[in-house]
């Protein structure tokens, strides 16, 4: 879902990309993007730097990217040119002091009401996309920021789906910070279970396994 929204709402010649939180998703997230930008530079930053230098040494050869892990994660999202958090913080880690005009935010992490990434001033200074907005009311980052008064339902610009088949209008400036609140959908989930299923069919491979028995 990320690659989908850095497609459509980041500058598309963004090269430079940070990572809050190195665990599997940090690679997830960074492999995607990579597919669908000219990176040439990442910044990754964990809360325990040896999980961040680990994934450089993993990533850097296979992506053919500069992967640096850094101690200040602001500073980093300050060169960026999307930022991408996927932590599981309860506690904000990114507001808008921290990145510059024209950034793409994604905020990943924050799948329940306690969690936190994204500060509400971010949000409010920000054009915000959501993926599925009535969840994302209740557990996403937009969550923090309509319980603070930071913003409110109306503000947000758009659902990512509309962007996509072109219903709304995604970037419509060079300068502009895009977050998209991105707190996941099971219809996504349902789509890639399809294409998993039939290229497993395809390529005679897996297990099958009968449930009804």
């Amino acid at each position: 879902a990320t690659a989908v929204a850095v497609k459509h709402l980041a500058r598309p010649q963004s090269s430079v990309v940070a990572i809050a939180g190195c665990g599997e998703q940090g690679r997830v997230q960074l492999r995607a993007v990579s597919r669908v930008l000219p990176l040439n530079t990442a910044y990754v930053w964990d809360i325990e730097k040896s999980r961040a230098e680990q994934l450089a040494r993993e990533l850097a050869p296979e992506l053919g990217v500069e992967i640096t892990a850094v101690d200040d994660l602001a500073a980093s999202a300050r060169q960026a040119d999307v930022c991408i958090t996927c932590t599981p913080s309860s506690e904000y880690i990114l507001g808008c002091d921290d990145v510059r005009p024209g950034t793409f935010v994604a905020g990943v992490g924050v799948d329940n009401p306690h969690k936190k990434e994204l500060h509400p001033n971010l949000l409010a200074t920000s054009k915000v996309v959501v993926d599925v907005l009535e969840q994302c009311e209740h557990i996403g980052d937009l969550h923090h920021a309509l319980a603070e008064d930071a913003m409110t339902t109306a503000e947000v610009h758009s659902e990512l789906g509309a962007i996509v088949t072109g219903s709304t209008p995604g970037r419509v400036a060079e300068d502009e910070v895009v977050v998209f609140d991105s707190t996941g959908m099971a219809l996504q989930d349902t789509a890639t279970a399809a294409v998993v299923y039939e290229r497993a069919m395809e390529a005679a491979a897996g297990q099958m396994i009968d449930f009804g028995s």
